[in-house]
């Protein structure tokens, strides 16, 4: 005859702490990836130009 319980529960599973190898391969090319991008936004001629108008700006509101 056949058992039809289902087998114990096993306590001692690895946790689900901490990212494994590959999670940590697909965060770091993701991160390079948004890296990437700001540099090139801040490397752009619209920003560069942006930043300076707003700095400009702010030297102008200064009482001195």
């Amino acid at each position: 005859m056949t058992s039809t319980r289902l087998p114990a529960r096993r306590d001692d599973r690895r946790s689900d702490r901490g990212m494994t190898t590959s999670e940590y391969a697909i965060g770091t090319v993701g991160a390079c990836g948004i890296a990437g991008l700001l540099y090139e936004l801040v490397d752009s001629g619209f920003f560069t130009g942006l930043f300076t108008d707003i700095i400009g700006s702010v030297v102008d509101l200064l009482p001195f």
